[in-house]
């Protein structure tokens, strides 16, 4: 009689961590499509956005699916990979490819960096970002988007 109360109690206790994860399997998107401003976080400060965005980017939702693009501080940063160091380094690996963008900071002045559209899987979670500069040497990060607010598009 033990036996079959203890399975019973399982049996319960498992359905209602089914019920709570949702049980279906399928996963609903973070955010419904559109453009929004982001935070961009990483785990060092060498590799960040650049200041004059205030550590946001431009976070597009199409399909479900997220990218975020961030104008970083500065042209050093050459190459990202969304993963680590060491898949960036394997045949066949699709390294992010920079844009040239125009930053403009609060005194006036504007300057060029590099930006890059990055996969976002999760929003509110870190995922790993590797990096390549002007010498070559990968670097494996931790990076991580949150706090999406929609974008302000003007009137026309």
């Amino acid at each position: 009689m033990k036996k079959l109360f203890a399975l019973l109690s399982l049996l319960a206790l498992c359905c209602t961590l089914l019920a709570a994860c949702g049980g279906s399997g399928k996963k609903e998107p973070a955010l419904p499509d559109g453009t929004y401003t982001a935070a961009f976080k990483t785990d060092n400060g060498m590799f960040h956005v650049s200041e004059a965005n205030e550590g946001r980017g431009v976070l597009t939702v199409k399909d479900g699916q997220m990218t975020i693009h961030v104008s970083l501080a500065s042209k050093n940063i050459l190459n990202l990979f969304p993963g680590t160091a060491e898949d960036a380094q394997k045949d066949g690996a699709v390294l992010l490819q920079p844009t040239v963008d125009t930053v403009t900071y609060s005194d006036g002045l504007s300057d060029e960096v590099y930006g890059f559209d990055i996969p976002v899987p999760a929003l509110d979670e870190e995922f790993p970002c590797a990096l390549v500069g002007a010498k070559g040497k990968w670097y494996d990060h931790q990076v991580s988007v949150s706090d999406p607010q929609p974008l302000e598009t003007p009137a026309d």
